[in-house]
């Protein structure tokens, strides 16, 4: 596939004309003749002095850092000069408190100086690593080819990582693997739509579609908090048989997460899997804006569990977006809405007890604001992995139950015909857990969710903005004081 200039990959992504180039005149190494000959073609080739480009611009007017790869320079190597120039726009990005915007394309380190630019790679690892703990956004666009050392540092570090359709995207360059191993990859092993299905990136992004979705994520990570207005809880609701509120979170009809997606997110970013190999499509992660919020948001797709139950990846993926939440200093929603976790061979030996455990602990601790919401089901260990909160708000129809019902009455009747008795035993209606303290708001249904999935969602989205909202007024101690003492107390 045609590479492309990393000017070119700039210009394309960044408002028109604001590049400002940070380039300072580099210093090389000493250099061999033959090194030196191939640094003087390569700087006539490209027009360019180094393998990388870094400066600032304007994206939709917001001012951006911005590093990318030249591939015509010696394949875009990272030699000592390349490293420092890298090191030093992450340092400058840093101190002036500015997003980066990274675009590695590159054969990894360069040879020609072996180790000393081997090692170069610990030290911009660094400068990225600073630069998150400063809660700065990192986005990183993958471009043909990205292997070695540069995937593995800067190119794999960003909280969100795209890539150029069927970019060649690997740690041992295809070449290297056979002379090494004696046998190449399979085919589409090292693509960046197998490395997307894989969870290893978020997804794959033509170089025309790239500005619009790093407008979207900037949007969503530095647009300032803007809840609704006083939000008056409606308390008008049908005190409905458990049952009931059962048979109408299993209707096929009945919105999920999509849809809530769909009628109220201002903004959505996916991300994908854990970002290290694992993808578990049965829960939804990313970056969103509701209602005038920003937060990560990671919740159940009902959608997905109707093949496939929710599994321990799944939580792993959970867990990612709690660490990016804090990360960014962003509040937290989760959704719940699952028939249950897999109950499998495989998700015993993946560890599903442990992932439950760890999403419970990292919730109920969680440095950042959490709002969790029941949209629908919420059978066992899976629903209770996304529900510690700050606030909870349920659906009418939400319930939460350690078993489904026909599992309870299975126990302990030995069949599944006392289910509705056992669900209503159970106390696991919205009404209950609101008694209960468990939850702090119904969101009614008008008589139910899937009659009306638009006006719903909107409740829905209004309500959870609202609880956002008063929550990021408070004080981080009060907060977390109120969220230990919330459970504490429960009985």
């Amino acid at each position: 596939m045609p590479r492309l200039p990393a000017l070119e990959v700039l210009a394309t992504v960044l408002d028109q004309d604001s590049f400002i180039s940070w380039d300072q005149p580099v210093e090389q190494p000493n250099a061999t003749a033959e090194y030196a000959a191939q640094l003087a073609r390569a700087r006539e080739r490209t027009s360019l002095d180094e393998a990388v480009v870094t400066g600032e611009g304007r994206l939709a007017g917001r001012r951006v850092a911005a590093v990318a790869s030249e591939f015509g320079f010696l394949a875009g190597s990272i030699g000592s000069a390349a490293g420092e120039r890298l090191t030093q726009a992450f340092e400058r990005a840093t101190l002036e408190g500015l997003p980066m915007l990274a675009s590695p394309s590159s054969g990894g380190t360069r040879m020609q100086e072996g180790t000393s630019a081997f090692i170069q790679m610990v030290k911009i690892g660094q400068a990225v690593a600073a630069h998150r703990r400063a809660g700065l956004p990192y986005l990183v666009y993958l471009r043909d080819p990205t292997t070695g050392g540069v995937l593995a540092s800067w190119g794999s570090l960003g909280h969100l990582t795209v890539a150029e359709p069927g970019a060649l995207i690997g740690f041992l360059g295809p070449r290297v693997r056979e002379v090494i191993l004696g046998t190449p990859f399979p085919e589409g092993v090292q693509t960046a739509e197998n490395l997307t299905r894989r969870g290893v990136i978020d997804g794959v992004v033509p170089l025309e579609g790239l500005r619009e979705t790093a407008i979207g994520a900037l949007e969503v990570l530095t647009s300032a908090q803007e809840p609704p207005g006083e939000h008056v809880a409606d308390t008008v609701v049908t005190d409905r048989p458990a049952w009931s509120s059962v048979e109408a979170t299993r209707r096929s009809d009945r919105p999920g997460l999509r849809e809530l997606l769909q009628h109220g997110a201002t903004r959505f970013i996916a991300l994908r899997g854990t970002g290290s190999g694992e993808s578990d499509l049965t829960v939804i992660l990313g970056l969103a804006r509701l209602a005038g919020v920003s937060c990560v948001l990671v919740g159940q797709d009902r959608r997905a569990q109707q093949d496939d139950y929710l599994g321990p990846a799944a939580l792993r993926v959970a867990q990612r977006g709690f660490a990016l939440a804090e990360e960014l200093d962003l509040p937290l929603v989760t959704v719940i809405d699952t028939p249950g976790a897999d109950l499998s061979t495989e998700a015993e030996h993946g560890g599903m007890a442990g992932e439950i455990a760890r999403c419970l602990a990292k919730l109920a601790t969680v440095e950042v604001p959490v709002v969790s919401v029941i949209l629908g089901e919420g059978t066992g260990g899976g629903a209770l992995a996304l529900m510690p909160a700050d606030r909870t708000v349920c659906a009418e129809n939400g319930w939460i139950a350690p078993l489904p019902p026909e599992g309870a009455s299975a126990i302990v009747h030995r069949d599944s015909s006392q289910a509705a008795q056992m669900a209503e035993a159970h106390h696991i209606r919205a009404v209950d857990l609101l008694a209960l303290g468990a939850v702090d708001e119904i969101v009614p249904e008008r008589p139910d969710a899937a009659d009306e999935p638009e006006a719903f969602c909107q409740r829905i989205l209004v309500a959870t903005a609202s609880h956002l909202g008063e929550l990021l007024s408070q004080t981080h101690e009060a907060r977390m004081a109120a969220r230990h003492n919330r459970y504490r107390r429960m009985r």
